[in-house]
């Protein structure tokens, strides 16, 4: 007969253990006390990586060209019967009274302060950079469409919200082409524009993994006139062309040039030296979305378009075949860019 462990006597009993079943724990990737904890960031930063990546490849989207700029105003147009500034960038709600640009009749009155009127003046010349926005995206969509293949090519990407964002997307919508937006989430309310593609709507929690995403996919970028989140984005894709971190060539379009050159002296940092003359070559100005999609045509067609992978593929697409399944690899929706970057 064997004799019991020394210390069976204080294993519990299970009469001990109360009358209650114990409930089932919850899967780790189910419990929102874990996923919202400073422990589940790493999954929270993978998931926003890898859910982008499996929306675009089930949309069967290539590459993309980005716009940026303001969200601050709101466009004068058959939509709208008056402009209005926003109190933060993204935001749905006003500016203050006083910060609001004077109406025509506060003026006749007097009763318009200074810096109402000047802001007046701006909202004049961004509902113009509003339209120009909306018809520039629809001609580069437009065009994309005419491309052979079997995946969506130069799709045009925003961050998701009003302002020069919500043209951008606006002219792919009514091009009839898929759209982008890539929307943060903020601390106070904000809004993604009407004209996204549903399947295309991102809110991300992360501004690096947004800014990831708006550089990986984008072929072209077009900055608009724009405050601190378009400089910051615009700065961030230029230094990566500068520094040869993007393993592709990109074609930069700034656009409104009195706005920028009144803002920033790109020719004072090549003649201070604090950047190379050559550097002016990374991007160009336009001030007519007929000149700017020139620009874009022309740096796509020849950095991308008439590339030796580009004739590889098509040229096994027109002799294989193009089938319906399977959904394109990640490496053929991405193209060789990312093969190419460590």
């Amino acid at each position: 007969m064997n004799n019991p462990r020394p210390d069976q006597s204080q294993d519990p009993q299970p009469e001990t253990l109360g009358d209650e079943a114990q409930g089932r724990a919850l899967l780790a990737y189910e419990n929102p006390d874990f996923l919202n904890s400073p422990d589940g960031r790493l999954v929270r930063i993978l998931a926003e990586y890898q859910e982008p990546m499996a929306r675009f490849r089930r949309e069967r989207i290539q590459d993309t060209v980005v716009f940026f700029g303001s969200a601050r105003f709101i466009p004068l147009d058959e939509a709208h019967a008056q402009l209005q500034l926003l109190a933060n960038t993204g935001s749905t709600q006003p500016a203050p009274p006083e910060e609001q640009p004077a109406t025509p009749a506060s003026i006749a009155s007097g009763e318009a302060t200074a810096l109402q009127r000047k802001r007046a003046e701006a909202a004049v010349e961004m509902a113009r950079y509003y339209e120009d926005a909306r018809r520039l995206a629809g001609m580069v969509s437009t065009w994309a469409e005419t491309l052979p293949g079997r995946r969506h090519r130069f799709v045009i990407t925003s961050g998701g919200g009003p302002g020069i964002m919500e043209a951008a997307n606006r002219g792919a919508f009514e091009a009839g082409c898929k759209t982008i937006g890539l929307n943060i989430k903020l601390p106070f309310e904000q809004r993604p524009n009407p004209y996204l593609t549903p399947a295309l709507n991102f809110e991300f929690h992360y501004f690096f993994l947004r800014k990831y995403w708006f550089a990986y996919l984008a072929k072209a970028l077009v900055v608009f006139p724009g405050g601190f989140g378009t400089l910051d984005e615009m700065f961030e894709l230029l230094t990566l062309a500068q520094t040869h971190k993007l393993a592709k060539q990109i074609t930069v379009v700034i656009y409104g040039s009195d706005y920028w050159k009144s803002v920033i002296n790109l020719e004072a940092m090549a003649e201070k030296g604090t950047i190379s003359l050559k550097d002016l070559d990374l991007f160009q100005f336009a001030d007519t979305p007929e000149a700017a999609f020139e620009i874009l045509k022309k740096g796509l067609t020849e950095n991308h378009l008439e590339s030796a992978y580009e004739r590889e593929q098509h040229l096994r697409e027109s002799t294989e075949g193009v089938p319906s399944e399977p959904a394109p690899s990640a490496q053929e929706l991405l193209g060789p860019d990312i093969a190419k970057t460590r």
